[in-house]
């Protein structure tokens, strides 16, 4: 059973999403055929375009291929390059079979050069083979949920069973920057590799080239054949906000002014609003066996929503908090949920945990065993009390026999 507390607070600030409110002034016209903008923090979609429409997601694949790695393996452990890698078509940094190279300078080479070897070399080292590697990516991808989302390989080549949507590399972007690992790599305009052979190419230059022109860009990876056309998964940073554009099967130059113009439009257009901080109290929860009676529940994360310029939404906050919490209770344990509202819609959720450690009472962690002990003594001195009064009348009556 589930207990709700209605509260309304009313936000008063120039605060978007376009499915509460009506939409932003001046929403980007791009090229490509699907896009979206999403806020880094909560997973807000500030905009969208054809962002359910599979699409073949090229080089951008590799951004999948480099957060498992990142997940599965340490950075400094060396690689042994197979003939697989070796051999691969398109983008590459020259690997040779035998050649041993560190993971790091691999995740380097994938992600600033999109080099097609490296991505095989790390999936042959992590997944025992191409396909071992895929099913890892594939059943990642599933976990984040991007569900429109297949791959057949690591660093996406063109195959009819390779593709995803935009919604879903925002999901999988939106993750990845998360590591700060991860933030490094795609960050880093250029990079020298360390290599055994003299001749090799070690110099990687970035190809995202919004890094260089782009206020606040801190990655994320370009991409790029027939099928897909150009694509790019970027992210920049500005006055504390973060954002993440998407944008698929775009022309020549274009796929550089459609980014921009969704980044833009996301930072010019909409202002975060702070709904609750971590931290907060929200209520007391009643705690059955408990030392204390009550326990506090706090905000266990912080939530932010993007609003448009000039919107002055009220907000309502909805507490759910459980029933029939029991000590002992852990500090954190969740307890309960905060909801918030804006015009009917849901803005997003926090869990309540609860602020401090909760211990049983004695007597409630015994009462059940105290009370089996008691009835088994009551009835063991009703059993000897009958035992003695059959006892005595058996006496009486041998007696009574005697006399006669």
């Amino acid at each position: 059973m589930l207990k709700k507390i209605s509260l309304w607070v009313c936000l008063a600030a120039f605060l978007l999403s376009a499915a509460v409110f009506p939409a932003a002034a001046a929403s980007p016209v791009i090229t490509g055929e699907a896009a979206v903008l999403v806020d880094s923090k909560n997973g807000q979609v500030l905009f969208e375009k054809n962002a359910s429409v599979k699409v073949y997601p090229a080089s951008t694949t590799k951004i999948l291929t480099a957060i498992i790695a990142l997940e599965s393996a340490r950075t400094g452990e060396m690689v042994t390059i197979p003939k697989e890698a070796s051999d691969v078509e398109g983008s590459a940094v020259g690997l040779q079979e035998g050649e041993q190279v560190s993971l790091e300078d691999l995740l380097y080479a994938l992600m600033l050069n999109s080099g097609n070897d490296s991505a095989v070399a790390i999936a042959c080292h992590l997944g025992g083979s191409v396909p071992g590697f895929v099913q890892m990516m594939n059943k990642r991808a599933a976990e984040l949920g991007a569900v429109n989302t297949h791959f057949n390989n690591p660093n996406g080549l063109p195959d009819p069973n390779h593709y995803t949507t935009a919604r879903d590399m925002a999901l999988i972007a939106r993750y990845t920057m998360q590591n700060p690992e991860f933030r490094e790599i795609v960050s880093t305009k250029v990079k020298t590799i360390t290599r055994s052979d003299p001749n090799a190419q070690t110099y990687l230059d970035n190809h995202n080239k919004l890094l260089w022109n782009y206020d606040g860009a801190i990655g994320v990876k370009t991409g790029y054949t027939d099928e897909a056309r150009q694509c790019l998964v970027s992210a920049a940073a500005r006055q504390g906000r973060e954002l993440i554009a998407v944008v698929m099967k775009s022309e020549g130059t274009d796929i550089w002014t459609d980014s921009t113009k969704l980044l833009d439009f996301g930072f010019a257009e909409f202002n975060q609003a702070s709904l609750v901080e971590a931290g907060k109290f929200m209520a007391d929860v009643p705690v059955r066996y408990g030392v204390a009676k009550t326990v506090r529940a706090q905000t266990g994360s912080s939530l932010v929503y993007d609003f448009p310029i000039g919107a002055k939404p009220q907000i309502s906050q909805e507490i759910t908090l459980f029933d029939n919490i029991a000590a002992p209770l852990q500090a954190g344990k969740k307890v309960g949920e905060a909801a918030f509202y804006a015009n009917g819609q849901e803005l997003g959720r926090v869990d309540l945990v609860a602020q401090q450690e909760v211990k049983r009472r004695i007597l409630a962690k015994w009462w059940f065993w105290l009370l089996v002990l008691a009835a088994i003594a009551t009835a063991a001195a009703i059993a000897l009390y009958q035992n003695e009064m059959r006892r005595r009348r058996w006496q009486m009556y041998n007696k009574r026999k005697y006399y006669l």
